[in-house]
C-alpha cells in the first residue's frame, strides 16, 4: 500500500533519451511532419514514464504469478505457513525499498500466492463455497471503489488518511494480539476473540466490516498514487510500486472476506 508518491519530488525536465525537436532532426518538412502525425503515440517503453496502461500490465503479471502459486498450494497446503512468512518478509522489504525491484515484487507475489492458495484450500474444505463468495465480494468492492474514484466522487484527503493510519495501527495491534491468543490462549474459539459475540453478532463480523472499509480506502490511496505518478511523469519503474500496492490491498481484502464468511457460517 502506497501512502506517499516518491516521484513527486522528481524533475522530469532533465531526463535522458529526450526526443529532439523536428528542426534538429531535419524533419521540419511537410513529409516529415506528416510522418510524425501518422506515427503511433509513444508508450511507456519509449518515454520511460509511468502510465496507467503499463501499471495495469504489471499488476496483471503479478496476479498471474500469484494465481499460479496459489494453484500449487491449493493441493499442497503445507506450503501455507512458509508462504506467509516469506511473504511478510518480502512485503516489508518491498515497502521500505527506495527504488522498486521487480524480481523482489514477483517473489512476493509467488510467496503470497502460496499463502492464499493454501489457506483458501483449508477454508473451502471446512466451509464449502466460501472461497467463491470471498472472490466475488473482493471483485465487487474493487470495481465499486474504482468506479467511484474514476468518477471523482471519492478522493483521498489528508484528514481521512490520518484517521486511516490510526485505524490501521489499531487493527494491526488487535490482529496480532488475537493471533497470540489463538496460539497460546488454550481457547476453543476457532477465530479467537473474533468468535466472541456482541448482542448476538460475532465480533469478527464487526471487525471485518471495519477492515473492509479500511481496505477500500487503501484502494483509493493506491489509485491516487498511480494517478499522481502518471500526472507527475514519474519514472516507468514506479509502476511496480502501484502494482505492488494494489496486490497487497486486494490480498488483505480477500482474506478479510474469507474470514468473515467463515465466521458467519459458524
Amino acid at each position: 500500500m502506497a501512502l506517499n508518491n516518491p516521484a513527486l519530488s522528481r524533475n522530469p525536465a532533465f531526463r535522458s533519451g529526450a526526443v529532439a525537436a523536428p528542426e534538429a532532426t531535419g524533419l521540419a518538412t511537410a513529409e516529415g511532419l506528416q510522418e510524425l502525425y501518422e506515427a503511433p503515440s509513444a508508450g511507456a517503453a519509449q518515454t520511460d514514464r509511468m502510465t496507467v496502461e503499463d501499471t495495469v500490465v504489471k499488476t496483471v503479471l503479478l496476479f498471474v504469478v500469484l494465481l499460479a502459486a496459489a494453484a500449487v498450494a491449493w493441493f499442497v497446503p503445507a506450503l501455507t505457513i512458509p508462504g506467509l512468512i516469506v511473504g511478510l518478509v518480502l512485503g516489508f522489504v518491498n515497502a521500505f525499498k527506495k527504488n522498486p525491484s521487480a524480481p523482489l515484487i514477483f517473489a512476493y507475489a509467488a510467496a503470497e500466492g502460496l499463502f492464499v492458495g493454501g489457506i483458501s484450500s483449508m477454508f473451502e474444505y471446512l466451509y464449502s463455497g466460501v472461497v467463491m463468495q470471498a472472490v466475488l465480494a473482493t471483485l465487487v468492492v474493487f470495481g465499486v471503489t474504482l468506479a467511484l474514484f474514476a468518477s471523482g466522487k471519492v478522493r483521498a484527503s489528508a484528514k481521512a488518511t490520518k484517521i486511516f493510519l490510526v485505524a490501521i495501527v489499531g487493527y494491526a495491534v488487535f490482529s496480532l494480539a488475537n493471533m497470540f491468543f489463538i496460539w497460546f490462549g488454550n481457547s476453543d474459539l476457532a477465530f479467537g476473540w473474533r468468535s466472541a459475540t456482541i448482542m448476538g453478532i460475532p465480533l469478527g463480523i464487526i471487525i471485518g466490516v471495519l477492515a473492509v472499509l479500511l481496505a477500500a480506502y487503501s484502494l483509493v490511496l493506491d489509485f491516487e498514487f498511480i494517478k499522481n505518478g502518471v500526472a507527475n511523469r514519474a519514472p516507468r519503474k514506479m509502476g511496480w510500486y502501484g502494482a505492488f500496492g494494489l496486490m497487497v490491498t486486494l490480498i488483505w481484502l480477500y482474506i478479510e472476506f474469507l474470514r468473515m464468511f467463515a465466521i458467519a457460517r459458524d
